[in-house]
């Protein structure tokens, strides 16, 4: 494969195409982004959508502009803003690491990938990321989107998991000192709008003059995927107990496990056969159940609606709706519908 002509016509691409996001700098642009921003869009961005995302990148920035100020904040109030994003654990190492910036770095973003992978919660992916578009770093930035166009540029058939190691190392050859942070972000924008995971657009891709996956007249079978194996069901009970003054009561999730940190709903525990023990003596009804996916597991929980008074965060349920975790929210609908 002539790498030079593959780089040189998708950077020629992303100079017409790229799109404009907010954390973005322009193509061919010497200004360089901030570092900091950079790094909240990516954290932002895994296992979401940029159009999910971008509304959640806007509110951080205008109430905490800098690392600095993120690294203040406290943590209650950083987790009911990342409500919505899903994977808490995010949330969590997000503050650590605008912490650890803060303290050992003075509020500035160390500018070598070895130095940024050291941070807390900085995967290989995110340091070479950040090293690569905010400090021009000649890092090789793989993603889902960038395995997938490797995987088809060079009709990989080894499955995933398995061909990562073999996918990184492909996209490995188009890395150079030039442009590396439009290199990064040209491949992501081919991977998200043209070499999509189902119907991918090859009449407008770039790249197509030299793509293996198409010349096998199927390249949307690319990259091979190891079957999946089906996702466990646990059960569960929600309490949504009200105090007739439009409250309702919330509770802090324990630090560590799934949604640490979190406002929730008080719970029964998520197993295969769950005990129902509501969390106050109150007159309980159920309203139905609903459905909610996890990485790992599909949770049915029954949630059950009463009035009542107790120890618990009193919170007005509007307030409740903008700061609880989906499912929350979603059991909360439920009681109220």
């Amino acid at each position: 494969m002539d790498v030079v002509a593959v780089r040189r016509a998708l950077i020629d691409w992303y100079d017409r195409e790229a799109r404009s996001l907010p954390w973005r700098a322009p193509p061919g642009s010497d200004a360089r982004p901030d570092p900091y921003r950079v790094w909240l869009s990516e954290v932002m961005l895994q296992q979401t959508t940029t159009a999910h995302a971008a509304p959640y990148y806007a509110a951080f920035t205008t109430r905490w502009p800098t690392v600095g100020d993120l690294a203040a904040a406290e943590d209650g109030e950083v987790m009911a803003a990342w409500a919505g994003l899903g994977y808490y654990a995010r949330a969590r190492n997000l503050l650590a690491c605008a912490r650890a910036v803060a303290a050992d770095y003075d509020g500035v973003f160390p500018d070598d990938e070895a130095s940024l992978l050291a941070l807390p919660g900085l995967g290989a992916y995110t340091a070479a990321a950040v090293a690569a578009i905010a400090f021009g770093q000649a890092a090789n930035v793989v993603d889902g989107n960038v395995e997938r166009v490797m995987a088809r540029l060079f009709a990989v058939d080894t499955p995933i998991p398995a061909a990562r190691p073999e996918l990184r190392r492909l996209a490995g050859r188009f890395v150079t000192d030039e442009r590396p942070g439009d290199w990064a972000q040209a491949l992501m924008d081919l991977g998200a709008t043209v070499c999509r995971p189902k119907s991918p657009l090859c009449r407008r891709c770039p790249v197509a003059f030299a793509c293996q996956g198409l010349a096998t007249g199927a390249p949307e079978k690319f990259p091979v995927r190891t079957p999946k194996s089906e996702r466990p069901r646990r059960l569960g009970h929600a309490y949504v107990l009200l105090d007739g003054r439009g409250r309702v009561a919330l509770v802090r999730r324990p630090a560590k496990g799934l949604l640490g940190g979190m406002l929730g709903l008080p719970t029964s525990d998520w197993s295969a056969a769950p005990a129902s023990e509501p969390p106050a003596p109150a007159d309980w009804r159920q309203t139905g159940s609903i459905e909610h996916v996890f990485t790992h597991f599909s949770l049915d929980l029954t949630v059950h609606v009463a009035e009542g008074e107790g120890d618990f965060l009193w919170t007005p349920v509007e307030d409740a709706r903008a700061a609880l975790p989906t499912v929350f929210r979603k059991a909360l609908d439920r009681a109220l519908a």
